[in-house]
């Protein structure tokens, strides 16, 4: 989907925050259809736990009363980082461009995951063979590039899926979003930042010196979500905010991936909390500062499991808990159907 026309203001950002006043709501009668069945079937009130919350969920969002998760998607955006000249990182920058290969040869992570639990895979390169700035020196992008960004992000999902799981790669991009997380909520570098692909504790300086500068050089325009994410942030941030938005505005269900996809939804949370209403935290990654985010946004992740890999690794694995939570529901037997007695009273 495209973005609205210019407005009259002619900035590019206002398009974005326009959106925001355009977002459809959780849809009610689906959710009480799937809540009506649910006291239907064969077990005690309740016993599903999350299960029976997250198809609530895919009904609120698809607005079907009868959810299905029949051609989930994950989308990897892909970007490289001026600031890993710092030091910042454990592996070089021609990282990148071998692992978009390893993608398309089948062989990393993600693409077996993919394979277990039936879910298309598409990446998108985003200069990845040109660096943003180095955000300890100068901004990360313009407010044109950094909305058109955006806008490209949106239209990422066009093709259609009933289930978006968000993932990104590119090395240096812990480091940004840690620069994006202090912009946002204050506190000192070392608060925000953590090892990555595994950086050692002189990296870690590095890390914390390069997030500071960083944000120290942008205080005078902190104030506003957007103005962080083009000074400080990356291109593959701008373009998850955009999926992410463009994914409420056709009610698409959103499962959130580790700590970089987290910038991007803090970054929409700091313009309007309701505006992730349609996302799930998939996990806790294993950096010590995502917790604290994913309460900052109110968001409970589905599973911890020290993963720290990126690239929708844990997104994938939770789409496979929420194509079960369907499955169960659309599949169980009611207990008319079954002749299965219900609790006595």
């Amino acid at each position: 989907m495209a973005l609205p026309p210019p407005n009259p203001s002619g900035l590019p950002f206002d398009d974005i925050r326009d959106l925001l006043h355009r977002l459809p709501e959780a849809d009610r009668t689906a959710v009480a259809a799937v809540k009506a069945r649910d006291a239907e079937l064969t077990k005690p009130a309740g016993s599903l736990g999350r299960l029976e919350e997250i198809v609530e969920w895919v009904a609120a969002w698809s607005a079907n009363p009868k959810p299905r998760v029949d051609r989930p998607l994950v989308a990897i955006f892909a970007t490289a980082h001026g600031v890993t000249a710092q030091g910042v990182s454990a592996f070089p920058d021609s990282v990148n461009r071998q692992m978009l290969e390893n993608f398309a040869a089948g062989g990393a992570a993600i693409n077996q995951l993919c394979v277990a639990n039936d879910i298309g895979l598409k990446v998108f390169d985003l200069a990845i063979d040109l660096p943003t700035p180095d955000i300890s020196v100068e901004d990360a992008m313009d407010e044109p590039g950094c909305a058109a960004t955006i806008a490209f992000g949106m239209e990422a999902i066009a093709g259609g899926t009933d289930l978006l799981c968000l993932g990104e790669m590119g090395i240096g991009n812990t480091t940004v979003a840690a620069a994006v997380y202090l912009a946002l909520y204050g506190g000192r570098p070392e608060d925000w930042i953590g090892p990555g692909t595994g950086v050692d504790a002189e990296g870690l300086k590095r890390k914390a010196e390069a997030v500071g500068r960083a944000v120290q050089r942008s205080s005078d325009h902190l104030s506003d979500p957007l103005e962080v994410l083009r000074r400080v942030g990356g291109r593959e941030i701008a373009a998850l905010v955009g999926a992410i938005l463009a994914a409420r505005l056709q009610r698409i269900p959103v499962l959130l991936d580790g700590y970089v996809v987290t910038a991007a939804a803090a970054i929409l949370h700091a313009l309007e909390p309701a505006s992730l209403d349609h996302c799930l935290a998939a996990h806790r990654s294993a950096e010590p500062a995502h917790g604290r985010v994913l309460e900052r946004i109110g968001k409970r992740p589905l599973f911890d499991f020290g993963m720290r890999l990126g690239e929708a690794s844990g997104a994938a694995l939770a789409c496979g808990i929420v194509k079960n939570a369907v499955a169960v529901h659309n599949g169980m037997a009611t207990f008319e159907q079954a002749a299965v007695s219900r609790r006595a009273h």
